[in-house]
C-alpha cells in the first residue's frame, strides 16, 4: 500500500502582494487562521512566511512570526516549516533569523541562486494599495542569491537544533547541489525534496519537466528521498495531479497560485487544499495526518520546538 499523499499549505509567501488578491492573508491572525484552516482541511504541513500587517510587505524578523507561531502551535497538531527563503531581496542572515530563533520542526532550504523574475504578474494589475508593490514585482534584476557557502552557513546556523529540511530545487542543477552536500555528509536522509515548477528563471512546467526532475532525483537518491512538487500560478493543480498520480506528495497553498481553477481565484489555501485532496483521494490515494508526515520525514515532534524566543 502506498504512503499517504503530504500536503503542504504555502500559506502567505513572499511573491504576492495584497494588491493581487483579497484572500491573501497579511497580519498575524489572518496567517494563523489560513494556517489552522488549511490544516483542518488535510494539510499535514504549513509553510510560513510573515508579513507587515500594515503595509503588506514581506517581514522576516523572529518578531513577525511569533503570533503567528503561538497562535498555530496552540490550535493544531499540524507540522510548521519556516521559510529560510524569505524574499529574493533579503539577505542570508535576514532570511535564517526566524528559523534560528525558533528551532521549528521543518525549515524550507533553497538549492541554488537563479534569477527571479515576477515582473510577468506586473500587467495583470491596474492598481496597487501600496506604494511597494509596482516597483517590487517589476524589478527586472533580481538574482535570489543562494551560494553554497549561503547554503552551508544555514545548515551550520541550525545544526543542533533538530530542524529538518524541505529542500527547494528550481531546476536541474538544485538537485545535483543537494547530491554534493549528501556526498560531503552535510546533510542527511530522508532528503524532503520539493520540486518547483513554473516560476520564470526556474525550470518549466511541462509533464516532461516534471519527468526529468523525478527521474533525476531518482538517479541521485534512490530509496533515500521523499518527492514533493509544487506548480506555480495556474500550473498548481495540473501539477499536483501528475505529481500525486507518480506517488509523490504536493504541495499548495496562495503562496504558489491565487487560483482556484480558470478564472477562478481561491478564496483560501484551505479551498486549494480540500481540492488537491479530492484530486488525491479521486486517484485512490489519501491525505497525511501531520503524525504520519512525521513519521515519515522523521521529525522531531512538536512537542521539541521552540515556543519562547531566545533573548
Amino acid at each position: 500500500m502506498p504512503e499517504p499523499v503530504i500536503i503542504t499549505a504555502a500559506i502567505t509567501g513572499a511573491i504576492h502582494t495584497p494588491s493581487m488578491s483579497p484572500a491573501l492573508p497579511v497580519t498575524p491572525e489572518q496567517i494563523a487562521d489560513a494556517a489552522v484552516e488549511a490544516a483542518s482541511a488535510g494539510a499535514a504541513i504549513v509553510h510560513l512566511h510573515a508579513r507587515d500587517p500594515k503595509t503588506g510587505a514581506p517581514n522576516q524578523t523572529a518578531e513577525a512570526f511569533e503570533p503567528i507561531l503561538k497562535s498555530i502551535h496552540n490550535r493544531s497538531d499540524c507540522v510548521v516549516n519556516i521559510t529560510t527563503g524569505g524574499a529574493p531581496t533579503m539577505s542570508v542572515a535576514e532570511r535564517v533569523g526566524p528559523a534560528r530563533a525558533w528551532s521549528p520542526e521543518l525549515a524550507s532550504l533553497n538549492m541554488g541562486s537563479m534569477n527571479f523574475g515576477l515582473f510577468g504578474m506586473l500587467g495583470r494589475f491596474k492598481t496597487f494599495q501600496h506604494e511597494w508593490e509596482p516597483e517590487y514585482l517589476g524589478n527586472h534584476d533580481i538574482l535570489f542569491r543562494n551560494t553554497f557557502a549561503d547554503i552551508e552557513g544555514i545548515l551550520s546556523t541550525l545544526k543542533g537544533s533538530g530542524t529538518r529540511f524541505e529542500f527547494e530545487c528550481y531546476d536541474t542543477a538544485h538537485l545535483y547541489n543537494l547530491a554534493n552536500f549528501r556526498d560531503r555528509g552535510l546533510v542527511s536522509g530522508p532528503l524532503f525534496v520539493q520540486t518547483v515548477f513554473g516560476l520564470l528563471g526556474g525550470i518549466g512546467a511541462h509533464p516532461d519537466d516534471v519527468a526529468h526532475m523525478r527521474r533525476t532525483a531518482d538517479r541521485l537518491f534512490g530509496d533515500d528521498y521523499v518527492w514533493s512538487a509544487l506548480g506555480a500560478g495556474r500550473h498548481q493543480m495540473n501539477v499536483a495531479a501528475t505529481v500525486a498520480a507518480q506517488g509523490g506528495n504536493v504541495r499548495v497553498g496562495l503562496e504558489d497560485s491565487l487560483w482556484l481553477g480558470p478564472g477562478k481565484m481561491a478564496p483560501s489555501s484551505a479551498a486549494q487544499v480540500l481540492h488537491v485532496r479530492n484530486l488525491i483521494e479521486g486517484l485512490g490515494r489519501v491525505a497525511a495526518t501531520p503524525d504520519e508526515a512525521r513519521r515519515i520525514l522523521h521529525l522531531k515532534g512538536k512537542d521539541k520546538v521552540r515556543t519562547v524566543r531566545p533573548d
